[in-house]
């Protein structure tokens, strides 16, 4: 991790969380981390919304449409932050930085382009754009849910903890910023429901 910034490297604490989480466990956690992985790549965008908006126009008052129009535009700029920024910076992942006999890799080996986590800036995505608009349970879900796949992708070998957080403040980021990019038409897109039906009027 020499070859890195020392605000990256956290003073050796990257290297040595990353070791703490990546080693051990057994075939449980072996299991999880890969199932948190998959369910966590932002290729699944298409279904998420098709899930959000769905939800969001059977019962409002659990999520509300609004904040599916968020998460759409969201998604462009995390896409675009995430598509300029891991090939301008090109940190090496776990498995280049350390070696194999240090890094336990479920999956697929990687070895560039290892900061910002793509995974975990889609799951912080969905967290932020979401959960201002979401019932308690919801937001409990989707909060479990981001530090599930966060943790994941740190198990599976895949990243640095360094590269994880950096994800999910791009995620959130791009979630605040097109929360209020989008502030102007918000009383229009709520009127358009009714939430005391559930339905459209």
């Amino acid at each position: 991790m020499t070859d890195v910034s020392p605000l990256y490297a956290w003073g050796g604490l990257n290297r040595e969380i990353f070791l703490w989480i990546n080693q051990g466990g057994g075939p449980w956690k072996d299991q999880a981390a890969l199932a948190g992985t998959w369910v966590g790549d932002h290729r699944w965008y298409p279904i998420a919304i098709a899930i959000v908006l769905g939800l969001a126009l059977l019962r409002p008052r659990w999520l509300a449409p609004y904040r599916v129009l968020v998460l759409s535009w969201a998604y462009l700029l995390n896409w675009a932050a995430i598509a300029a920024l891991k090939p301008l910076l090109d940190f090496p992942r776990p498995l280049a930085a350390l070696g194999p006999h240090w890094v336990h890799v479920l999956g697929r080996p990687e070895f560039q382009h290892g900061f910002p986590s793509g995974h975990a800036a889609w799951v912080f995505l969905l967290l932020g754009s979401l959960s201002p608009g979401a019932s308690w349970p919801l937001r409990l879900l989707l909060l479990l849910f981001a530090l599930w796949v966060a943790w994941a992708r740190v198990a599976v070998g895949a990243h640095f903890p360094a590269d994880v957080l950096g994800g999910a403040l791009i995620g959130l980021a791009c979630a605040a910023l097109a929360s209020l990019l989008l502030r102007p038409w918000r009383p229009g897109v709520e009127a358009r429901w009714n939430p005391a039906a559930g339905r459209r009027p």
